[in-house]
């Protein structure tokens, strides 16, 4: 059978049909929501800054503030009131079914407890050396404080106020999720790994390489679809199936990155990068992640907690370790805004 060359209709044909899955492609990343800072609230105030944590129902932020604790209204902006007495604060985590806060006061050793409503302190609890990023596990009401300043993590009892123990880590802690099944991940800066810890045993079950990560610092968890977002030192992002610690994807990020969080909602991952960027991520198609948005934030703006209630990104930032012109940057798609 001779050949016959193409007619022109089928020429066009097939072309339209080469050109369908780009099209699609293109559609899927058109169509999601442009991210923009949105609002910023002046704080003001003196002194270096780290982690925040985000009470949605309750509306308040509460931020670590060198030696205090910043609680802010986080639909205002005004400040509510601020906890005092401490040393070189790293984080909060909140039991909001005890009506308790508890802060990591790495200067000083300590855990404090405090009065959600009242926002007055309850006690300190001995932790490790420089206690930094912090947990509560509403499972077993325990919160677990993961100290930088000899690679362990304290347990503690959320009721009694009492340690429970000390675990002893593989590496530098830097950041920890929770998932719902009872697991603890916690990112080690110096080993470039997470580790896998059961939140009931209090054991170590598992230890996974991040490479081409290197010093994984913030860290977040799509506990629906099982993946991990680790924020890394060399301008990446690692992205970590779970519960076998399989690597997805390296993406790049901006530089300086010191905290990540998830959208579960959109599926947007974000990193906070201390170059003055939130680069946003997505799994743009099955298995496939891609940086799909870069937002300008501000130079210093390096850590982020997600507000669920408008489906926004909270970050801290001043002027170098003064912390000067403090604020709290609203980025969101102003879709949510309530």
């Amino acid at each position: 059978m001779s050949q016959r060359s193409p007619s022109l209709a089928s020429v066009v044909v097939l072309l339209s049909l080469a050109l369908i899955p780009f099209t699609v492609s293109s559609a899927q990343v058109s169509a999601i929501a442009s991210y923009k800072v949105i609002q910023r609230f002046a704080l003001g105030g003196s002194g270096g800054w780290d982690y925040l944590a985000v009470d949605s129902h309750s509306r308040r932020a509460y931020i670590a503030r060198s030696d205090r604790v910043m609680v802010v209204d986080v639909d205002s902006g005004k400040l509510i009131s601020e906890i005092g007495g401490m040393e070189r604060v790293h984080g909060v985590a909140l039991a909001t079914e005890l009506n308790r806060g508890f802060i990591s006061s790495g200067g000083q050793g300590k855990v404090v407890a405090f009065h959600l409503a009242a926002l007055k302190r309850i006690t300190d609890i001995a932790a490790g050396k420089n206690p930094d990023v912090i947990v509560y596990d509403p499972r077993w009401k325990r919160i677990w404080a993961f100290n930088g300043g000899d690679n362990s993590a304290s347990v503690l009892d959320a009721t009694s106020l009492s340690p429970v123990r000390t675990i002893a880590l593989p590496g530098k802690p830097e950041f920890a999720v929770l998932d719902p099944h009872g697991q603890i991940y916690v990112n080690l800066e110096d080993k470039s790994t997470i580790a896998r810890i059961d939140a009931h045993t209090m054991d170590i079950t598992a230890e996974w390489p991040l490479a081409p990560c290197q010093g994984p610092t913030g860290l977040a968890i799509d506990a629906g679809n099982g993946r991990l977002f680790a924020g890394c030192g060399n301008a990446t992002m690692s992205v970590v199936g779970i519960p076998d610690g399989k690597l997805l994807a390296s993406v790049p990020i901006g530089k300086r990155c010191d905290g990540v969080a998830f959208d579960p909602a959109s599926g947007v991952a974000v990193s906070a990068n201390g170059e003055g960027t939130l680069t946003i991520v997505k799994e743009t198609a099955a298995g496939k992640f891609e940086a799909v948005q870069t937002v300008t934030t501000r130079p210093g703006a390096r850590t982020v907690a997600f507000d669920e209630a408008t489906h926004s990104f909270l970050l801290p930032v001043g002027e170098g370790r003064s912390g000067g012109s403090f604020e709290l940057l609203v980025v969101g798609t102003g879709e949510a805004r309530r």
